[in-house]
């Protein structure tokens, strides 16, 4: 096993579902506020650090926040888990088969980078049918800062296979600039993938190492991902 393949969950896998009213509902039970929630974008953060941006614009004090986050993330997952039984997560096209081809390499270790927190990230993904092809990954229950979710998914990649990978052999893929930022901190190949809001010019210029409109081509995605 030589290449550790991290990848994002929404706007790079799946798309749609009912996260974000799930989020907000809970929001508003836990601290009476999700603030701006309408215009505020997700694209890239981590679950800690929405919650804290959207409460900070109404003015609330970091230590109120933290005394509500565990009852915040109680009630999102409730919501989260009940809601996706009528509005599961829609798969993005070639993830399926790209996944399955990737799964199919001896020498290939799959693994998630996402700003979900570990069991939403789990609920979407089983939702999609996708969960069972992860063994491992970094998420945003593990740390607010997404830059530090890399160097948390390569120390769990060691602990899981007994591989220390090296950030030439590890590719970080996503959909925003933020996901490239993560993965070009901790030095690792990144490939970017235009599904999600922003478009194929946006991520070169944020500096990903590959950018492709999607993840339909299976044997091209695959051939920078393993080659």
């Amino acid at each position: 096993m030589k290449r550790l393949l991290l990848f994002d969950i929404d706007g790079t896998l799946v798309a749609g579902g009912p996260a974000k009213d799930a989020f907000h509902q809970a929001m508003l039970e836990t601290f009476g506020t999700a603030g701006a929630i309408d215009g505020h974008s997700f694209a890239g953060k981590t679950d800690p650090q929405i919650a804290r941006e959207l409460l900070h614009g109404v003015g609330m004090p970091d230590p109120d926040i933290e005394a509500g986050l565990p009852r915040l993330w109680g009630l999102y997952l409730g919501y989260l888990e009940e809601r996706l039984v009528a509005r599961p997560m829609d798969v993005l096209p070639g993830v399926d088969a790209l996944l399955g081809a990737l799964g199919k390499l001896p020498e290939v270790a799959l693994g998630l980078l996402t700003g979900n927190i570990q069991d939403g990230a789990h609920l979407k993904l089983r939702s999609a049918g996708l969960h069972w092809h992860f063994s491992m990954g970094s998420f945003g229950s593990d740390h607010e800062e997404r830059d530090e979710l890399p160097a948390i998914a390569l120390r769990r990649a060691e602990e899981t296979w007994g591989v220390t990978f090296h950030p030439d052999d590890v590719f970080v893929v996503g959909d925003t600039p933020r996901d490239v930022q993560c993965g070009r901190k901790e030095g690792t190949r990144t490939l970017a993938v235009a599904t999600g809001r922003y478009d194929a010019r946006s991520l070169w210029e944020a500096g990903a190492d590959q950018v492709l409109e999607d993840l339909s081509d299976t044997g091209t995605v695959v051939s920078i991902l393993a080659g």
